[in-house]
């Protein structure tokens, strides 16, 4: 038996938005549980798609687990100094408290930014190696889109990385890390640990691994595991995260230095050889709603745009008006949009009733560039308190409470308004006040992949819009601070210099 000290702190950051995420963010709760301590993280995980959900399943029972802090926040701006400090500094004193245990299993995300910490998670990882000492092994799980740091890597003993964007996996991956930790308990920590840093930058839509090259990619690193090889490590990088290291990296954890040489080498390789097929048509607001309603004209199933660069999952202001005008003036019919994040639109259609209309500005309330509110008269078709449970296959079982929502219809366009930002994941957030997504012309989703995983199957087709938004799809046009020179800033793209 031993006694195993468990938590997380998990956001992903989005540098290039003015907004801040605090610690009332965390605190609150929302599309995610509120800030769970001790015995919480427990209650309000178990069961649930995080990574810690999956830990919990598959460690051994007869182990003693000794639960800290854990928070989750959508993604935003910049951590906040004092939310950083505040639950770090609790997850380390709790930690001192526990002392002495025998492993650690962090649940991280691996894109977070504070403000005086670019590399929040190395950080944080180094403080708590400080509190236990080079010998207890240390354990953790990663989004996906982390931006695997030199930090990271040293200060932990496995790692156990999303294997899917869309993340259908997050409980899987938690699973994944605590068979890595039972290894490291009966085996001992690997000693030797190797890093390759991909030498160029991947938009966020260039990295579905439900189509190649990605796909291949993910697969190649799961086959590689096993034997000296402890874990095989791809994370494909979160380019709004303004730091050195951002960016996609291999990592690999073995118990021999060539062991862990000939893996990382092999899926460098696979990746820098493959480099030209990451791409995807980008399509401007009316390409994309023309194509859309030509589509639709004539298929017995929804087409799906999706908003990508306000998507809140990315640290999207989620109430950008670009594609509804563009909708709207080229009378688009049969669509239904979500989510819009409007708390005074939300709270005008509750005072207002169903089948009353309402002339507002909707939407375009946080100074984006080329955005703008939405003026129109809107008539109330539904209404909710925003509380529901998912059940698709992006983020099934999440108990999400968007707080007072409605939608609201003008002409042809139905926009589900919430009180919360939130990501288009789930058919749910449709069906729980009463719209069937599947009865739609067109779906206009603020999201960039996750979306996929549910809505997909009901899709006709799916295209991807670019319209003023805070998630920024081409690193290009980042102003970058920290980001290392010569990174490329596209496959096969140009390199970056320091302006």
């Amino acid at each position: 038996m031993a006694r195993i000290a468990i938590g997380g702190f998990l956001h992903e950051t989005n540098c290039f938005v003015d907004m801040r995420t605090d610690y009332e963010y965390y605190a609150k709760g929302g599309e995610f549980p509120p800030l769970a301590r001790r015995e919480e993280v427990i209650e309000r995980t178990r069961g649930t798609p995080f990574g810690m959900a999956g830990f919990l399943d598959e460690i051994d029972p007869s182990h003693e687990l000794v639960p800290l802090i854990w928070g989750h926040a959508g993604a935003g701006g910049y951590i906040t100094d004092e939310c950083y400090e505040r639950i770090v500094g609790e997850f380390v004193g709790m930690l001192s408290q526990a002392m002495p245990v025998d492993a650690v299993y962090v649940e991280l995300h691996g894109a977070m930014c504070a403000e005086s910490f670019p590399d929040a998670e190395g950080e944080m990882l180094r403080r708590v190696r400080a509190t236990v000492g080079p010998d207890i092994p240390i354990v953790i799980t990663l989004d996906y889109h982390v931006n695997l740091t030199e930090q990271m890597v040293e200060h932990c003993d496995g790692m156990a990385i999303y294997l899917t964007y869309p993340h259908i996996d997050r409980q899987h991956t938690g699973g994944r890390s605590a068979v890595l930790l039972e290894r490291v308990l009966k085996e001992g920590a690997p000693k030797f640990k190797t890093i390759r840093r991909i030498p160029f930058l991947l938009p966020l839509n260039f990295q579905c691994t439900l189509v190649e090259p990605t796909k291949g990619i993910v697969e190649a690193s799961v086959a590689t595991e096993g034997g000296d090889v402890l874990n095989l490590s791809y994370g494909a990088g979160f380019p709004p995260s303004d730091l050195a290291e951002c960016g996609p990296a291999v990592v690999c954890h073995a118990y021999t230095q060539e062991a862990a040489d000939k893996a990382a080498d092999m899926l460098e390789a696979m990746i820098l050889e493959r480099e030209a097929e990451f791409a995807e048509p980008l399509l401007d607001a009316d390409e994309a709603v023309t194509q859309a309603m030509e589509i639709a004209a004539g298929a017995a199933k929804p087409v799906v745009i999706a908003d990508t660069q306000d998507n809140p999952g990315c640290g999207g202001t989620c109430d950008t008006t670009g594609l509804l005008e563009s909708l709207h003036r080229l009378g688009a019919e049969g669509v239904a949009m979500c989510v819009m994040w409007d708390t005074a639109a939300a709270e005008a259609a509750h005072a207002a009733g169903i089948g009353a209309d309402i002339t507002i500005d909707l939407g375009g309330k946080h100074d984006i560039e080329g955005d703008k509110p939405f003026h129109g008269t809107f008539t109330v078709t539904h209404l909710s308190d925003g509380q529901f449970t998912t059940t698709g296959k992006s983020i099934p079982g999440r108990k999400v409470n968007l707080g007072p929502t409605a939608v609201i219809k003008i002409d042809g366009i139905s926009i589900l308004v919430a009180s919360r930002r939130m990501q288009a994941y789930d058919q749910d957030i449709f069906k729980h006040i009463g719209i069937e997504p599947s009865e739609q012309k067109i779906l206009a989703l603020k999201s960039t992949c996750h979306f996929r995983a549910d809505f997909d199957p009901i899709a006709e087709k799916t295209l991807v819009a670019l319209t003023a938004g805070a998630h920024i799809v081409d690193p290009r046009v980042y102003p970058y601070k920290y980001l290392r020179e010569g990174v490329r800033l596209l496959p096969l793209g140009h390199e970056y210099k320091a302006k």
